[in-house]
């Protein structure tokens, strides 16, 4: 996206969302005159982003892309992190992170309240921003909302009820119809969307089998491939499979041809558009993706702390979850998501 594009964006992204902000002061009015192309505006603010990962993560990367593209635009130093995907690692980033006392955070929620919490105070008691975006971490977010803690993302529990809903609705499935959910509920905030999707289902009748997403495949959705075509030969009757993480949608491709399935034999759905996943529609293999166009989780995080800090703006609460993905829209989209903007 060229840059001039992006700061319209950036602008119309601003006004849209003027009403929600509590001004904290006043500064001069040539202060607050934005530059013709944004250069620069928000130089010397310092923020520490996490896109999620590995890099080589279709959902993560597009993260980077819009973080990168804020980053440029504004004008902030941005250091990012990459977790893998692992709990672990994200809360060890997360104090390395407050350890270099940057102006800001930006975190992916994902290990929950109970680790990060403790965390969020620390960094809150030195003055430093914290932004969460793709995993919702509401008590955190009401206990500092007015220091700029914002979210940016698709509601958990909501995108999966509307994905396992809209799964019945696309496929035709009825009740006794046997399904399979690959997701990640051991995890306290992000496992919601496992479990909405697991309602979706199960209030129609379908009878619904739960595998949990290992470390190992969480971090290289190709590892999957034998846990999947396993399930599939063990159960010749599933009539869909909704893998709940980016990567692993982004390979039902690979997972549908090494389980020698003919497209659409068995319908896969699951959650974010990449060139990967676009490929995986038009071929037929994977059947409807509900979209959390990671890019904005990337940008708009960016914009509302370099707010908050510059001008003392609450923050930006932006839901991404803007719709569903198949074999009927996908070309609207696929250049954008060559290109690793969508």
């Amino acid at each position: 996206m060229k840059k001039s594009l992006r700061w319209v964006v950036v602008l119309i992204l601003s006004i849209s969302m003027i009403a929600a902000f509590s001004f904290a002061g006043c500064k001069a009015a040539a202060d607050t005159e934005v530059a013709a192309e944004g250069a620069g505006h928000f130089e010397g603010i310092d923020i520490w982003f996490s896109p999620g990962g590995p890099e080589s993560c279709p959902f993560a990367s597009v993260v980077y892309n819009g973080a990168k593209a804020a980053e440029e635009d504004l004008g902030p130093t941005v250091t990012y992190y990459w977790s893998d995907w692992d709990m672990e690692k994200m809360i060890n980033d997360f104090k390395t992170a407050i350890a270099a006392e940057p102006d800001a955070i930006c975190v992916m929620g994902h290990p929950g309240e109970d680790a990060f919490g403790p965390l969020i105070d620390e960094a809150e008691s030195k003055g430093i921003i914290v932004f969460s975006q793709n995993t919702e971490l509401p008590d955190s977010q009401a206990k500092y909302g007015a220091s700029g803690f914002g979210y940016v993302g698709a509601s958990n529990y909501g995108a999966g009820l509307k994905l396992g809903r809209q799964c019945v609705i696309d496929f035709g499935l009825v009740a006794g119809d046997k399904a399979l959910i690959w997701g990640l509920l051991s995890q306290e905030t992000r496992g919601l969307r496992s479990q909405g999707c697991i309602d979706g289902l199960e209030e129609a009748g379908v009878e619904v089998d739960y595998l949990e997403i290992s470390n190992e495949v969480n971090a290289d959705a190709t590892l999957g491939t034998p846990v999947i075509t396993g399930y599939i030969a063990a159960n010749p009757d599933v009539k869909l499979v909704i893998t709940d993480h980016g990567g692993l949608t982004a390979t039902a491709g690979t997972y549908a041809t090494a389980a020698n399935l003919e497209p659409g034999e068995v319908n896969f759905a699951g959650f974010d558009l990449s060139a990967a996943s676009v490929q995986a529609i038009q071929d037929g293999y994977l059947g409807l993706i509900l979209d959390q166009q990671p890019y904005l989780q990337g940008y708009v995080p960016i914009l509302s702390v370099c707010l908050t800090k510059k001008y003392g703006f609450g923050p930006l609460n932006v839901d991404t979850g803007s719709g569903f993905v198949s074999a009927a829209n996908v070309d609207l989209l696929a250049g954008l998501a060559a290109e690793g903007i969508r």
